[in-house]
């Protein structure tokens, strides 16, 4: 399994814009100097290639130093473009979303193709002498530089249709449910252990009467963000220690300094030592992640809509296609085992306890506060009783279709109360009735969604 600090140092990397230009520009490094190396040697007789370079020492000067200007006068454009981007992408979709414009591959190889290809130019171009000194000019690595230039053309043109892309709403939102989908397949997956619902206490048993008299809190020593838990870590440490951990925190969460990261059984195993591993196992950030937080989309996609609903914009339509994202995030979550919290070694000894979280919390985050903001409009509250029809199919468990509607029954209250005219409540109202029937009279649910 992926280590989550290593998971952690890898997205940090690629959340950065210097990485990837950078290992892009020491490979211009390299090529400049393998091609001028080619060129001294001169194993064969290039001048009789016709797609080699066959100007002298002022052209090669002169068609370096052209394309190397051109870089930079488009870098610094590209790079404005960018900044523009993220502008666009902090008020129209809220600042959360910034690391997933960050994280985007495609600005950071256009950024990347033009530095290196200037860096190339200017290595070559040190490198050439004209008739007052010895005469060398390297006619493949030119060659190879004016190809540079071309290709760097093709992704300027690429750049620009890219830049106008994912700013669009329907871009966002698709990359959006697509970590949706994959943090749910990492920490959901099929057919895994026991549902919450079946076996919530069937281990109850195991913990020890005088746990909660004998056990201590072990605090955070640090403040911030909780992005993820190292299981196994805190799974060895558990068993070489012969302890029981009961986690306290879990990811999503704001730590404060002094607030218990785990309760320890029995206290008086418990060293400064012990305490300081435990410490590392929880890894602390400025800033939420998806790393194990499956909340984290779902909220992304709720902060979209309700920018799209606030008056400032009043764009139901975007909020209209968050609300399907999410139906589709919630369909995936109610068809998977949810992990049991009791986690044992393979002696079968009990030694951590770890509640997953909950189906109702993820359903409270996709549709509490969109409902507070958006049953004035019909159109979204009659979606959002049409997503808890879509999910209903989906729900194993009575438990699941009680919360599902509860909120159904939130939703129809307060488009009762904010809806004035009547035909739009009528409206609202058959949908929801097909919901509630698809609640209290499920059918055979469908095949699990890959």
């Amino acid at each position: 399994m992926k280590s989550i600090k290593f998971s952690k140092f890898w997205e940090n990397l690629r959340s950065n814009y210097w990485f990837l230009p950078t290992l892009m520009a020491v490979g211009a490094i390299a090529l400049a100097f393998v091609l001028l190396a080619l060129d001294r040697a001169d194993p064969t007789d290039i001048h009789g290639l016709g797609w080699i370079y066959q100007g002298g020492a002022d052209g090669a000067r002169a068609v370096l130093s052209v394309i190397a200007g051109s870089m930079v006068t488009v870098t610094a454009t590209a790079f404005s473009i960018t900044i523009v981007a993220l502008q666009l992408a902090s008020s129209h979709f809220g600042p959360r979303l910034l690391r997933n414009f960050m994280n985007d591959q495609g600005n950071q190889i256009v950024l990347g193709t033009f530095i290196a290809t200037f860096i190339y130019c200017l290595l070559v171009l040190r490198t050439i002498r004209g008739e007052n000194y010895q005469l060398f000019v390297p006619h493949l690595s030119v060659t190879v530089g004016v190809l540079l230039a071309i290709f760097s053309i093709g992704v300027l043109i690429y750049f620009i249709n890219h830049a106008s892309t994912i700013i669009q709403v329907s871009h966002v939102i698709a990359d959006v449910s697509h970590d949706l989908e994959q943090v749910t397949d990492r920490l959901f997956p099929e057919n895994l252990g026991h549902t919450v619902e079946d076996d919530e206490d069937g281990s109850a048993d195991d913990i020890p009467t005088d746990f909660e008299a004998s056990a201590c809190a072990v605090p955070s020593k640090s403040t911030g963000y909780l992005q993820g838990i190292e299981d196994d870590s805190l799974m060895h440490l558990a068993c070489q220690e012969d302890l029981l951990l009961r986690v306290q925190a879990y990811p999503g969460g704001f730590i404060l300094q002094g607030s218990p990261l785990v309760l320890a059984y029995p206290a008086d195993q418990v060293t400064p030592d012990i305490e300081a591993r435990i410490n590392q196992a929880f890894v602390l950030g400025r800033d939420l992640t998806k790393q194990q937080n499956v909340a984290f989309p779902i909220q992304q996609l709720v902060e979209i809509a309700l920018r799209a609903l606030s008056p400032a914009i009043n764009d139901p339509f975007t909020a209209v296609r968050c609300i399907d994202r999410l139906a589709d995030g919630l369909a995936r979550l109610v068809g998977r085992e949810f992990p049991s919290p009791y986690r044992y070694d393979q002696n079968h000894t009990l030694r951590i306890i770890a509640a997953p979280v909950k189906f109702e919390t993820l359903a409270d985050n996709a549709f509490s506060q969109i409902r507070q903001y958006g049953c004035a409009d019909s159109v979204v509250a009659g979606r959002l009783l049409s997503a808890i029809a879509a999910i209903a199919p989906f729900a194993r468990h009575p438990k699941q279709r009680y919360i599902l509607q509860q909120h159904l029954e939130a939703i129809w209250h307060s488009s009762q109360r904010q809806l004035n005219y009547k035909q739009d409540l009528e409206d609202v109202e058959k949908k929801y009735r097909s919901a509630l029937a698809a609640l209290q009279h499920p059918q055979a649910p469908p095949k699990p969604i890959h």
